[in-house]
Protein backbone atom coordinates (compact mmCIF):
# COMPACT_ATOMS: atom_id res chain seq x y z
CA UNK A 1 0.00 0.00 0.00
CA UNK A 2 1.27 3.47 -0.91
CA UNK A 3 2.02 5.81 1.94
CA UNK A 4 -0.53 8.54 2.71
CA UNK A 5 -0.08 11.80 0.84
CA UNK A 6 -1.08 15.26 1.96
CA UNK A 7 -3.23 16.14 -1.04
CA UNK A 8 -5.99 18.39 0.38
CA UNK A 9 -6.07 21.82 1.99
CA UNK A 10 -8.83 22.28 4.57
CA UNK A 11 -9.64 25.95 5.13
CA UNK A 12 -12.95 27.32 6.39
CA UNK A 13 -14.43 29.11 9.41
CA UNK A 14 -12.87 26.60 11.87
CA UNK A 15 -10.00 25.05 9.98
CA UNK A 16 -6.71 25.90 8.37
CA UNK A 17 -4.72 22.74 7.69
CA UNK A 18 -1.75 24.75 6.37
CA UNK A 19 -0.97 25.53 10.03
CA UNK A 20 0.71 22.10 10.12
CA UNK A 21 3.50 23.67 8.04
CA UNK A 22 4.60 25.55 11.16
CA UNK A 23 4.78 22.44 13.36
CA UNK A 24 8.02 20.47 13.35
CA UNK A 25 7.01 16.88 14.11
CA UNK A 26 9.33 14.80 16.26
CA UNK A 27 9.94 11.06 16.22
CA UNK A 28 7.57 9.44 18.73
CA UNK A 29 4.94 12.21 18.42
CA UNK A 30 1.33 11.03 18.64
CA UNK A 31 -1.42 12.49 16.45
CA UNK A 32 -5.04 11.88 17.56
CA UNK A 33 -7.72 12.48 14.93
CA UNK A 34 -11.49 12.36 14.65
CA UNK A 35 -13.76 14.36 12.39
CA UNK A 36 -15.46 15.63 15.60
CA UNK A 37 -17.64 14.35 18.47
CA UNK A 38 -16.28 10.82 18.28
CA UNK A 39 -14.15 10.55 21.38
CA UNK A 40 -11.31 12.96 20.71
CA UNK A 41 -11.12 14.35 24.24
CA UNK A 42 -11.49 10.88 25.77
CA UNK A 43 -8.59 9.60 23.66
CA UNK A 44 -6.49 12.63 24.60
CA UNK A 45 -7.25 11.85 28.26
CA UNK A 46 -6.17 8.24 27.77
CA UNK A 47 -2.92 9.18 26.04
CA UNK A 48 -2.25 11.99 28.52
CA UNK A 49 -2.66 9.67 31.48
CA UNK A 50 -0.45 7.04 29.86
CA UNK A 51 2.27 9.59 29.10
CA UNK A 52 2.15 11.46 32.43
CA UNK A 53 1.33 8.59 34.76
CA UNK A 54 2.82 9.26 38.18
CA UNK A 55 3.32 12.98 37.60
CA UNK A 56 0.96 15.97 37.29
CA UNK A 57 -0.29 17.13 33.91
CA UNK A 58 1.73 20.29 33.11
CA UNK A 59 -1.26 22.22 31.75
CA UNK A 60 -4.96 21.99 30.94
CA UNK A 61 -5.19 18.93 28.71
CA UNK A 62 -6.53 20.76 25.65
CA UNK A 63 -3.68 23.27 25.89
CA UNK A 64 -1.04 20.60 26.40
CA UNK A 65 -2.48 18.66 23.45
CA UNK A 66 -3.55 21.43 21.05
CA UNK A 67 -5.89 21.25 18.06
CA UNK A 68 -3.50 22.26 15.29
CA UNK A 69 -5.94 23.34 12.56
CA UNK A 70 -8.27 25.37 14.75
CA UNK A 71 -7.95 29.04 13.78
CA UNK A 72 -9.07 30.32 17.17
CA UNK A 73 -5.73 29.86 18.93
CA UNK A 74 -2.73 31.59 17.28
CA UNK A 75 -0.47 29.05 15.61
CA UNK A 76 2.61 30.86 16.96
CA UNK A 77 1.37 30.19 20.50
CA UNK A 78 0.74 26.53 19.69
CA UNK A 79 4.15 26.18 18.10
CA UNK A 80 5.88 27.70 21.14
CA UNK A 81 3.91 25.45 23.48
CA UNK A 82 4.90 22.33 21.56
CA UNK A 83 8.53 23.34 21.11
CA UNK A 84 8.85 23.80 24.87
CA UNK A 85 7.50 20.33 25.64
CA UNK A 86 10.13 17.77 26.58
CA UNK A 87 7.74 14.86 27.16
CA UNK A 88 6.28 12.66 24.45
CA UNK A 89 3.90 14.97 22.64
CA UNK A 90 0.32 14.21 21.60
CA UNK A 91 -1.41 16.52 19.13
CA UNK A 92 -5.05 16.82 18.12
CA UNK A 93 -6.39 16.97 14.56
CA UNK A 94 -9.87 17.12 13.05
CA UNK A 95 -8.98 16.70 9.37
CA UNK A 96 -8.47 13.63 7.22
CA UNK A 97 -5.18 11.85 6.70
CA UNK A 98 -5.09 13.56 3.30
CA UNK A 99 -4.73 16.95 5.03
CA UNK A 100 -1.92 16.44 7.56
CA UNK A 101 1.75 15.43 7.35
CA UNK A 102 2.49 11.72 7.49
CA UNK A 103 5.73 10.32 8.92
CA UNK A 104 6.67 6.72 9.60
CA UNK A 105 8.15 7.65 13.00
CA UNK A 106 4.95 9.32 14.22
CA UNK A 107 2.07 7.34 15.76
CA UNK A 108 -1.47 8.05 14.57
CA UNK A 109 -4.69 7.27 16.44
CA UNK A 110 -7.92 7.53 14.45
CA UNK A 111 -11.16 7.37 16.46
CA UNK A 112 -14.45 6.48 14.79
CA UNK A 113 -18.08 6.46 15.90
CA UNK A 114 -21.52 5.69 14.48
CA UNK A 115 -22.40 8.74 12.33
CA UNK A 116 -25.85 8.91 13.89
CA UNK A 117 -24.37 9.16 17.37
CA UNK A 118 -21.87 11.74 16.13
CA UNK A 119 -24.72 13.84 14.79
CA UNK A 120 -26.72 13.84 18.03
CA UNK A 121 -23.61 14.85 19.97
CA UNK A 122 -22.85 17.50 17.35
CA UNK A 123 -26.38 18.91 17.71
CA UNK A 124 -25.81 19.45 21.42
CA UNK A 125 -22.47 21.09 20.63
CA UNK A 126 -23.66 23.32 17.77
CA UNK A 127 -27.05 24.33 19.18
CA UNK A 128 -25.47 25.47 22.46
CA UNK A 129 -22.82 27.80 21.10
CA UNK A 130 -23.11 31.32 22.51
CA UNK A 131 -23.43 34.23 20.02
CA UNK A 132 -19.99 35.50 21.00
CA UNK A 133 -18.45 32.27 19.69
CA UNK A 134 -19.85 32.80 16.20
CA UNK A 135 -18.76 36.44 16.20
CA UNK A 136 -15.23 35.58 17.29
CA UNK A 137 -14.78 32.68 14.89
CA UNK A 138 -16.17 34.49 11.87
CA UNK A 139 -14.24 37.65 12.69
CA UNK A 140 -10.81 36.02 12.83
CA UNK A 141 -8.47 37.30 10.09
CA UNK A 142 -7.77 34.95 7.21
CA UNK A 143 -11.09 33.11 7.09
CA UNK A 144 -11.55 31.28 3.79
CA UNK A 145 -15.12 30.93 2.50
CA UNK A 146 -18.48 31.74 4.02
CA UNK A 147 -18.97 32.44 7.74
CA UNK A 148 -20.01 29.73 10.15
CA UNK A 149 -23.84 29.91 10.12
CA UNK A 150 -26.02 29.79 13.24
CA UNK A 151 -27.58 26.46 14.12
CA UNK A 152 -31.09 25.83 12.77
CA UNK A 153 -33.86 25.56 15.33
CA UNK A 154 -34.99 22.21 13.92
CA UNK A 155 -32.71 19.20 14.44
CA UNK A 156 -34.14 17.50 11.35
CA UNK A 157 -33.29 20.52 9.23
CA UNK A 158 -29.69 20.28 10.38
CA UNK A 159 -29.65 16.53 9.77
CA UNK A 160 -30.87 16.99 6.21
CA UNK A 161 -28.00 19.37 5.46
CA UNK A 162 -25.37 17.52 7.46
CA UNK A 163 -25.97 14.10 5.89
CA UNK A 164 -26.37 15.26 2.26
CA UNK A 165 -24.11 18.28 1.80
CA UNK A 166 -20.39 18.87 2.16
CA UNK A 167 -18.51 22.06 2.92
CA UNK A 168 -15.62 21.23 0.60
CA UNK A 169 -16.00 20.24 -3.03
CA UNK A 170 -14.68 16.70 -2.43
CA UNK A 171 -17.24 16.00 0.32
CA UNK A 172 -20.86 14.83 0.33
CA UNK A 173 -21.73 15.26 4.00
CA UNK A 174 -20.86 17.27 7.10
CA UNK A 175 -22.24 20.75 6.36
CA UNK A 176 -21.70 23.28 7.90
CA UNK A 177 -18.59 21.67 9.42
CA UNK A 178 -16.72 19.14 7.25
CA UNK A 179 -17.24 15.54 6.24
CA UNK A 180 -17.36 12.73 8.76
CA UNK A 181 -17.48 10.03 6.08
CA UNK A 182 -14.63 11.31 3.91
CA UNK A 183 -12.55 11.78 7.04
CA UNK A 184 -13.22 8.18 8.09
CA UNK A 185 -12.38 6.75 4.69
CA UNK A 186 -9.12 8.72 4.45
CA UNK A 187 -7.90 6.91 7.59
CA UNK A 188 -9.55 3.54 6.95
CA UNK A 189 -7.80 3.14 3.60
CA UNK A 190 -4.47 3.11 5.46
CA UNK A 191 -5.50 1.12 8.52
CA UNK A 192 -2.86 -1.58 7.89
CA UNK A 193 0.00 0.85 8.46
CA UNK A 194 2.05 -0.26 11.47
CA UNK A 195 1.95 3.27 12.95
CA UNK A 196 -1.82 3.78 12.64
CA UNK A 197 -4.37 2.42 15.11
CA UNK A 198 -8.14 2.63 14.57
CA UNK A 199 -10.11 3.00 17.80
CA UNK A 200 -13.91 2.99 18.05
CA UNK A 201 -15.95 4.93 20.58
CA UNK A 202 -18.34 2.01 21.13
CA UNK A 203 -15.39 -0.22 22.02
CA UNK A 204 -14.20 2.41 24.50
CA UNK A 205 -17.63 2.32 26.15
CA UNK A 206 -17.78 -1.50 26.11
CA UNK A 207 -14.31 -2.19 27.49
CA UNK A 208 -12.49 0.98 28.48
CA UNK A 209 -9.59 -0.71 30.26
CA UNK A 210 -9.12 -3.20 27.42
CA UNK A 211 -8.95 -0.40 24.87
CA UNK A 212 -6.59 1.62 27.07
CA UNK A 213 -4.30 -1.39 27.20
CA UNK A 214 -4.53 -1.78 23.41
CA UNK A 215 -3.61 1.88 22.91
CA UNK A 216 -0.73 1.56 25.38
CA UNK A 217 0.60 -1.49 23.54
CA UNK A 218 0.40 0.33 20.22
CA UNK A 219 2.31 3.28 21.68
CA UNK A 220 4.84 0.97 23.38
CA UNK A 221 3.97 2.41 26.81
CA UNK A 222 4.24 -0.04 29.72
CA UNK A 223 2.21 0.44 32.88
CA UNK A 224 1.35 -1.79 35.84
CA UNK A 225 -2.04 -3.45 36.31
CA UNK A 226 -2.69 -1.01 39.15
CA UNK A 227 -1.87 1.93 36.90
CA UNK A 228 -4.19 0.68 34.17
CA UNK A 229 -7.03 0.37 36.69
CA UNK A 230 -6.46 3.91 37.96
CA UNK A 231 -6.10 5.36 34.45
CA UNK A 232 -9.37 3.67 33.51
CA UNK A 233 -11.15 5.29 36.44
CA UNK A 234 -9.66 8.69 35.61
CA UNK A 235 -10.92 8.41 32.03
CA UNK A 236 -14.50 7.43 32.80
CA UNK A 237 -17.06 10.00 31.68
CA UNK A 238 -18.35 10.68 35.19
CA UNK A 239 -14.81 11.35 36.46
CA UNK A 240 -14.00 13.58 33.49
CA UNK A 241 -17.15 15.65 33.95
CA UNK A 242 -16.24 16.29 37.59
CA UNK A 243 -12.76 17.40 36.53
CA UNK A 244 -13.81 19.26 33.38
CA UNK A 245 -11.94 22.48 34.13
CA UNK A 246 -8.63 20.64 34.46
CA UNK A 247 -9.28 18.92 31.13
CA UNK A 248 -10.79 21.59 28.86
CA UNK A 249 -10.43 24.82 30.82
CA UNK A 250 -13.35 27.26 30.94
CA UNK A 251 -15.85 26.69 28.11
CA UNK A 252 -18.23 29.52 29.01
CA UNK A 253 -16.94 31.62 26.09
CA UNK A 254 -18.02 28.87 23.71
CA UNK A 255 -21.12 27.20 25.17
CA UNK A 256 -24.17 27.92 27.23
CA UNK A 257 -23.58 26.23 30.58
CA UNK A 258 -19.89 25.99 29.71
CA UNK A 259 -18.18 22.73 30.65
CA UNK A 260 -21.46 21.01 31.50
CA UNK A 261 -22.49 21.38 27.87
CA UNK A 262 -19.12 20.19 26.53
CA UNK A 263 -19.30 17.05 28.70
CA UNK A 264 -22.94 16.28 27.96
CA UNK A 265 -23.78 12.57 28.19
CA UNK A 266 -21.12 10.47 26.47
CA UNK A 267 -23.61 7.75 25.50
CA UNK A 268 -24.67 6.06 22.26
CA UNK A 269 -28.06 5.23 20.78
CA UNK A 270 -29.95 8.47 21.42
CA UNK A 271 -30.46 8.85 17.68
CA UNK A 272 -33.07 6.04 17.83
CA UNK A 273 -35.49 8.41 19.59
CA UNK A 274 -34.70 11.35 17.30
CA UNK A 275 -34.16 10.36 13.67
CA UNK A 276 -37.24 9.61 11.59
CA UNK A 277 -37.63 7.00 8.85
CA UNK A 278 -37.09 9.79 6.30
CA UNK A 279 -33.91 10.81 8.12
CA UNK A 280 -32.65 7.24 8.06
CA UNK A 281 -33.33 6.94 4.34
CA UNK A 282 -30.90 9.83 3.80
CA UNK A 283 -28.44 8.10 6.12
CA UNK A 284 -28.50 4.84 4.18
CA UNK A 285 -27.98 6.69 0.92
CA UNK A 286 -24.92 8.44 2.36
CA UNK A 287 -23.49 5.20 3.75
CA UNK A 288 -23.71 3.52 0.35
CA UNK A 289 -20.68 5.58 -0.67
CA UNK A 290 -18.48 3.76 1.84
CA UNK A 291 -16.87 0.33 1.60
CA UNK A 292 -19.15 -2.05 3.50
CA UNK A 293 -16.48 -3.05 6.02
CA UNK A 294 -15.93 0.59 6.95
CA UNK A 295 -19.69 1.20 7.19
CA UNK A 296 -20.08 -1.81 9.50
CA UNK A 297 -17.14 -0.73 11.64
CA UNK A 298 -18.43 2.83 11.99
CA UNK A 299 -21.80 1.57 13.15
CA UNK A 300 -20.58 -1.07 15.58
CA UNK A 301 -16.84 -0.97 16.16
CA UNK A 302 -15.20 -4.36 16.63
CA UNK A 303 -18.63 -6.02 16.37
CA UNK A 304 -19.25 -4.40 12.97
CA UNK A 305 -18.61 -7.45 10.83
CA UNK A 306 -21.33 -9.43 12.62
CA UNK A 307 -23.85 -6.64 13.19
CA UNK A 308 -27.41 -7.85 12.50
CA UNK A 309 -28.29 -4.33 11.36
CA UNK A 310 -25.41 -4.35 8.88
CA UNK A 311 -26.39 -7.77 7.53
CA UNK A 312 -29.92 -6.49 7.06
CA UNK A 313 -28.72 -3.39 5.23
CA UNK A 314 -26.57 -5.52 2.93
CA UNK A 315 -29.54 -7.76 2.13
CA UNK A 316 -31.52 -4.66 1.20
CA UNK A 317 -28.67 -3.51 -1.02
CA UNK A 318 -28.27 -0.33 1.01
CA UNK A 319 -24.56 -0.61 1.74
CA UNK A 320 -21.88 -0.47 -0.89
CA UNK A 321 -20.52 -3.91 -1.86
CA UNK A 322 -17.05 -2.60 -2.43
CA UNK A 323 -14.41 -4.22 -0.23
CA UNK A 324 -11.28 -2.43 0.89
CA UNK A 325 -8.05 -4.13 -0.10
CA UNK A 326 -5.97 -5.42 2.80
Amino acid sequence: MAQPERSRVYQNHHLDSTRWDQIALRPSDIVISTAYKAGTTLTQMIVGNLVFWGQPMPDVLLHASPWIEMRRRPIQEIRETLEAQTHRRFLKSHVGLDGIPYREDVSYLYVGRDPRDVFVSLWNHYSNHVPEFFAELNGLPGRVGEPFPPCPNDIHELWSSWITRGWFEWENDGYPYWSLLHHAQSWWEHRTLRNLLCVHYSDLLRDLEGEIRRIASFLAIERSDEAFAEITQACRFETAKKNAKRIVGDMRLSFRDGNQTFFHRGTNGRWKDILTSEDLTLYRKAMKRLPSDLAGWLENGAAGRESPERRGLEREGLLCRQRSST
